[in-house]
């Protein structure tokens, strides 16, 4: 289990998948120093190969030596987009094990996401680069990550949603982006969903490509297994008149028969709001007919 931060604690950050605009590294790094933290940057993080922040060997380079560094306590990885699913087979988590660190970001890295849940470890799903560079210091995503980090795991209360299930649910906080989830589907990268409570979100899907991901799951017995779901954001998903459903509609419709408490609209994805979670940690959900409680319990 990783330990909170303490003031100068060694943070790296790291660019596993897409390429990222230099800026928002110095933003990035920036930020974490105000919190009294050392920043060190991957020798390859500003690296551009085509779409990917450098080539494959690149990438993998500055991954395994944050994984293995025993003095790094946090790696943020500066963006998602695409790239881990191509080289996550070849990183040795056997240092990581002995020395665990506290992994952040979301998206594309979902994938990392998964493989420490795998191993018994928790991660933080979280804003990364850019917008720990443009929000201010006091908005809930970089505030509540800085608290996050330095060991105050404060509980979530948001708003009733008219498709919310009630109930109350305690397992393992598992998932993340449900395009990348979906990916690993029959991979060792897989999740272990059994009494766990799943986590989604997703960006610029169309609504019957999210129908499909979610017949994938409910065609997989996930939705049996579960405890739980928190359903996060689905930005910039177009509508569909085709599909006669919202997107909220679709997921639901996927949990027909299903008697699990469901959360809609929760405070996490690809907005600015983008609450942290840890997942792979115990997790409680209550769903009320007012109101609804995330708990993460240590």
């Amino acid at each position: 289990m990783q330990n909170p931060l303490q003031l100068n604690d060694l943070v790296r950050i790291v660019s596993p998948s897409g390429v990222i605009d230099p800026a928002f590294i110095d933003g990035a790094a920036k930020v974490l120093s105000s919190w009294g933290l050392q920043v060190r940057e991957g020798a390859y993080c500003r690296e551009s190969y085509g779409r990917f922040a450098g080539t494959e060997e690149q990438r993998i380079a500055d991954l395994q030596q944050a994984l293995d560094d025993q003095k790094t306590k946090a790696i943020l990885c500066s963006r998602g987009g695409y790239g881990l699913a191509q080289i996550v087979d070849r990183l040795d988590f056997s240092a990581f094990c002995r020395h665990p660190k506290w992994l952040i970001g979301f998206s594309d890295i979902t994938v990392l996401h998964n493989a420490v849940t795998n191993l018994g470890f928790p991660s933080v799903h979280a804003i990364m680069a850019k917008h720990l560079t443009e929000l201010g210091s006091e908005t809930e995503a970089v505030a509540r990550l800085r608290d996050l980090l330095f060991g105050h795991f404060a509980d979530y209360t948001i708003s009733a949603h008219p498709q919310n299930r009630s109930g109350k649910a305690t397992g393992k906080l598992i998932g993340g982006n449900l395009s990348v989830i979906y990916g690993l589907r029959g991979t060792p990268f897989d999740l272990p969903y059994e009494g766990n409570i799943l986590f989604l979100e997703d960006i610029a899907e169309k609504p019957y490509h999210i129908d499909r991901m979610m017949q994938n799951l409910r065609l997989g017995g996930v939705f049996n297994k579960i405890s739980g779901l928190v359903v996060g954001q689905f930005s910039d998903c177009d509508e569909d008149p085709l599909m006669r459903k919202s997107i909220e509609e679709i997921v639901s419709g996927a949990l027909n028969g299903i008697n699990i408490p469901v959360i809609f609209n929760f405070p996490a994805g690809h907005v600015d709001d983008n609450r942290p979670l840890v997942l792979g940690a115990e997790t409680t959900i209550t769903v009320n007919s007012d109101s609804v409680t995330l708990k993460t319990v240590f």
